[in-house]
């Protein structure tokens, strides 16, 4: 149904900034929201941000809000991640979706999820 490639990951120190792309492929990309969702070792995989197709609306949670920002190229069929002020908590493997909120609960509307991107945040 869907291809997602996440690609931008790295190590950085912490105050550092890194720029995350999903590229998807497979369906109309502008006809869904986009999400980032984050596992960090030995957790599970949480929501982090979401952006609506027109990018009028977009969603974060609270320990990233001011310093990541979520925006997409609909002609592209991409979505970025900009982080900034980067902390070793932000440390994680980084995912994109296609989301959908249900109950005040972000979701991958599809069971279909890419290999992600490690971020690494040294302090």
């Amino acid at each position: 149904q869907v291809q997602l490639v996440e690609s931008g990951g790295g190590l950085v120190q912490a105050g550092g900034s890194l720029r995350l792309s999903c590229a998807a492929s497979g369906r109309t990309f502008s006809s869904n929201s986009m999400g980032w969702f984050r596992q960090a070792p030995g957790k599970e995989r949480v929501f982090v941000a979401a952006i609506t197709w027109s990018s009028i609306y977009t969603y974060y949670i609270d320990s990233v809000k001011g310093r990541f920002t979520v925006s997409r190229d609909n002609a592209k069929n991409t979505v970025y991640l900009q982080m900034n002020s980067l902390k070793p908590e932000d440390t994680a493997v980084y995912y994109c979706a296609f989301v959908t909120r249900i109950d005040s609960r972000w979701y991958n509307v599809f069971d279909t999820w890419g290999q992600g991107t490690l971020v690494t945040v040294s302090s």
